[in-house]
C-alpha cells in the first residue's frame, strides 16, 4: 500500500465505491453482473444493486499445462448453463500438447467447474449472456489472466458488450484488460503495485456458504419489472 492511500475496508466497501463509478449505467436494459467467485461476489453485490441488474457467478477454470500448471493453455467458463472453452493456440503449439492430454485436463477442470457452480448457485438458474451487456466484477487483478479468460469466454458466449469492473489492478494489467474489454472501470491503478490483498484492511476470503447466501439474497432482489427467470424482456433485447 502506497503512502497516503487508505485501503478499502473490505470487499463490500470496495464494491460500493465501484458502484458509484458505474452509476451512469444504472437502469440500462439487458445488463447482467457476473462475479468471479469467491472474492468477486461481495464486491459485485452493491454493483448489481446500483445498476438494477441481476447477479450471477462466472466460474472460470484455468487449463494448465500438466508439467507447468501455472502456465495456462486455455480456460473453461460456465456461461448460462453452458461451458465455453478458450484455448491459447500459441501455448499449445509451443508445448506440443497432444489432444488426449488437453482432453484429460479439460475433463478434470470441468468436474471442478460444475462442482463450484453447484456449491455457489445451488438451485438458482444460470443467467443468459447472449445479446446482453456483461459486467465482470472481481476484487482486483494482479496478472489479469482469470479476468481475460472471462472476457474471452463472454465473447465466445455471445455477450453484446463486456465491461470489466475492478477496485484495483496494476498499470500493465489495466492496459491489457482495456484492450480486450469494451470498457474497463478500475478505481485504483497504482504504479507501485504489490498484491491485491494489500489494498484491503480485511481481505479474508468469503466461505462458500457466504457466497451462496449473497447470490441468493441478490437474486431475490430482482429489479422491478424483470421477469422471474431474470431473462431480458423482449423490449430489453438489442435490435
Amino acid at each position: 500500500m502506497a503512502a497516503g492511500r487508505e485501503p478499502f475496508a473490505d470487499r463490500a466497501q470496495a464494491g460500493a465505491a465501484l458502484a458509484g463509478r458505474l452509476a451512469a449505467s444504472a437502469g440500462r436494459p439487458g445488463v447482467v453482473v457476473l462475479a468471479l467467485p469467491r472474492g468477486g461476489v461481495p464486491v459485485a453485490v452493491p454493483v448489481a444493486e446500483a445498476l438494477g441488474a441481476p447477479l450471477d457467478v462466472l466460474v472460470v477454470r484455468k487449463l494448465g499445462l500438466p508439467r507447468q500448471p501455472e502456465l495456462a493453455m486455455g480456460a473453461l467458463a460456465g456461461l448460462g448453463g453452458e461451458v465455453v472453452e478458450v484455448l491459447h493456440e500459441p501455448v499449445l503449439h509451443a508445448a506440443r500438447v497432444p489432444p488426449e492430454v488437453i482432453g484429460a485436463v479439460r475433463a478434470a477442470e470441468l468436474v471442478e467447474l460444475r462442482r463450484r457452480e453447484a456449491v455457489f448457485r445451488r438451485d438458482l438458474p444460470a443467467l443468459p449472456v447472449t445479446g446482453r451487456t456483461a459486467v465482470v466484477v472481481d476484487d482486483g487483478a494482479a496478472t489479469g489472466s482469470t479476468v481475460r479468460a472471462a472476457v474471452a469466454a463472454l465473447r465466445r458466449g455471445g455477450a453484446d458488450r463486456v465491461v470489466v469492473a475492478l477496485p484495483v489492478c496494476p498499470p500493465d494489467t489495466a492496459a491489457a484488460l482495456a484492450a480486450e474489454a469494451d470498457e474497463l472501470v478500475c478505481l485504483r491503478v497504482p504504479r507501485l503495485f504489490q498484491a491485491v490483498g494489500l489494498e484491503y484492511a480485511d481481505f479474508a476470503p468469503p466461505a462458500d456458504a457466504e457466497v451462496a447466501a449473497l447470490l441468493r439474497t441478490a437474486r431475490a432482489r430482482r429489479p422491478a419489472g424483470r421477469p422471474a427467470t431474470d431473462r431480458p424482456a423482449p423490449e430489453d433485447r438489442p435490435s
